[in-house]
């Protein structure tokens, strides 16, 4: 990750921008098909539904991925650099942001809601910048912290909901420990493939690659046997909803890839809080297509995450005047 000049740092902006506006896509899509049955059919069936749907977008996206590679004729630098150090490194990213967080993310959903699991998770863009700076040596200014900080705070403003603080007892704080777990876990990712990218000199697309295909794979092999997931799978895959997923997955490998090249390029911590602003897309996409009511907390809340996000990609002045370097 090297910034040279303001051309590259908005390049870099650019492919966060676009990771959070795909990712909003994704987003909407996932909360219509998950609404759809064979997921909604029984009981089991909704329980099951949140790990299902995860093994398959995350099966579809590795199928896109490695097509796309194939097609770039890029595949065996995939597989060349799935032994490396940094192909390891991705590995374990991929374990901690996909598996484990949103196993961690599904479970803290069931305690607390996901009104405030949402809220609590928004926390890992903050995280993800002290381990940027602690880790990766980032320099960041006051103006980067702040907008930090605004950012996390919009994204409470847009999920925090006062019902859910009636929630009482063990399985309350449950949720709470499951959710920062959560946070932690993305944060954690972001880091992890940041210093593989910088220090192993591994291309930002052979490591979504390596990431989604390996999510698939333990999610396959680890998980869903574990749950007895396969039947609903099965049917999920043979009906209308299969078709929806698989074209869903497509805009999450396209997001994946514009974050993992936006980390490459202006660091985890921008990278992060660009990315985190697809619940101000997707709120976007929710009342431009399906005219859903915006109130006036989900307008707050989307302007503070902009103004947050701008501030951490860099001054605005100097965004915009090309003859400033930008570090």
């Amino acid at each position: 990750m090297g910034i040279n000049s303001v051309k590259q740092v908005k390049i870099g902006i650019g492919h966060g921008v676009l990771a959070g506006a795909t990712w909003g896509v994704d987003t909407v899509l996932v909360g219509l098909f998950m609404a759809m049955s064979p997921f909604v059919d029984t009981a089991g069936a909704i329980a099951l539904a949140p790990f299902v749907s995860t093994f398959l977008h995350d099966f579809f996206s590795a199928i896109w991925a490695t097509t796309y590679m194939i097609f770039k004729k890029q595949f065996r630098n995939v597989l060349k650099a799935a032994r490396t150090k940094g192909g390891m490194f991705i590995m374990l990213g991929a374990l901690l942001g996909g598996p484990i967080g949103m196993t961690c993310y599904m479970a803290s959903i069931n305690y607390i809601g996901g009104a405030y699991t949402a809220s609590i998770t928004a926390v890992f863009p903050g995280i993800s910048a002290i381990l940027a700076y602690i880790i990766l040596k980032e320099k960041m200014n006051a103006r980067v912290w702040i907008g930090i900080i605004l950012s996390v705070l919009g994204v409470f403003v847009l999920g925090y909901s006062p019902a859910q603080l009636n929630a009482e007892g063990s399985k309350f704080m449950l949720g709470i420990l499951l959710a920062l777990g959560t946070a932690l876990a993305w944060a954690a990712e972001g880091i992890i493939c940041a210093f593989s990218m910088k220090y192993t000199e591994i291309d930002p697309e052979h490591s979504i690659n390596i990431r989604q295909a390996t999510s698939a794979l333990f999610y396959g092999f680890a998980i869903m046997p574990f749950i007895g997931g396969y039947g609903l799978a099965g049917s999920v895959v043979v009906s209308p909803v299969g078709m929806i997923i698989a074209f869903t997955a497509i805009f999450g490998t396209w997001s994946y890839f514009e974050y993992y090249k936006a980390i490459n390029i202006i660091g985890a911590a921008r990278s992060t809080a660009l990315n985190i602003t697809y619940g101000v897309w997707a709120i976007i996409i929710q009342f431009a297509f399906l005219h859903i009511t915006v109130s006036p907390q989900l307008i707050i809340g989307a302007l503070v995450v902009i103004l947050g996000s701008v501030l951490v990609s860099g001054n605005p002045k100097e965004l915009v005047d090309l003859s400033t370097d930008v570090a």
